[in-house]
């Protein structure tokens, strides 16, 4: 398979099953993606996988919070409301999840159960917390660093057989993440992946998101028709 083929086979993956993630399965994968560019070779990224007792404090208290109307607390500013095509897609997928699992529009409980599944990192066995140093800020460039790690690492555990979803959920309640997997005050929690063996009985994970046409973002200047 050449690599446009493999990008394209990978897909996010929500539901997985209880086999743990070796500590050798996961260097493996740090080892392939921290070959990601980085700005000027700076590499301001920093991993942290929780996995196990830590993990699950982790679970308890994002769930703890959401259900009691805690407002989200994050490490920089997030718009947290997507507008326009941006909305859209968001939608559209949305749309696709609930149908493969059976969830109706008006099915207040089954809504809610999901979406606490995200704020439980979809029962991962392993969350890889994304932080950089906060004396970094203005840090959009450094951001922009752990997002290609970030690529570099789902595609790393997708060519080992394993699913990862980026999880935005999963740190809403930074100070949570922050207490329990021991995170230093001085460091920004950017993003976290839940990282596992994909459970093949979840029907999510049939789910493929669509992708817009390149015509739809992609501009060509200086080249001749």
């Amino acid at each position: 398979m050449n690599f446009a083929e493999f990008a394209a086979s990978r897909k996010s993956v929500r539901g997985f099953t209880k086999e743990p993630v070796s500590r050798e399965t996961i260097e493996k994968i740090m080892d392939a993606a921290k070959w990601a560019p980085s700005s000027y070779n700076t590499q301001t990224w920093k991993v942290h996988v929780v996995s196990g007792d830590v993990l699950d404090k982790i679970r308890e208290g994002n769930t703890k919070n959401t259900m009691a109307g805690k407002p989200h607390v994050r490490d920089f500013p997030y718009k947290e409301d997507y507008e326009g095509t941006h909305r859209r897609r968001q939608i559209d997928v949305a749309i696709q999840l609930f149908e493969a699992m059976g969830i109706e529009r008006d099915d207040k409980e089954k809504r809610t159960d999901w979406m606490l599944r995200g704020f439980r990192q979809f029962d991962a066995p392993v969350s890889l917390v994304l932080t950089y140093d906060k004396n970094l800020e203005p840090a959009g460039i450094t951001q922009f660093g752990l997002g290609a790690l970030a690529y570099g690492i789902v595609l790393a555990a997708w060519d080992l057989g394993l699913g990862c979803v980026i999880n935005g959920q999963g740190i809403m309640q930074s100070d949570v993440v922050h207490e329990h997997a021991n995170i230093p005050d001085d460091e920004a929690i950017m993003i976290c992946i839940a990282l596992g063996y994909p459970d093949d009985d979840f029907a999510a994970n049939d789910v493929r998101s669509v992708r817009a046409d390149n015509s739809d973002f992609v501009k060509y200047i200086g080249f001749e028709d």
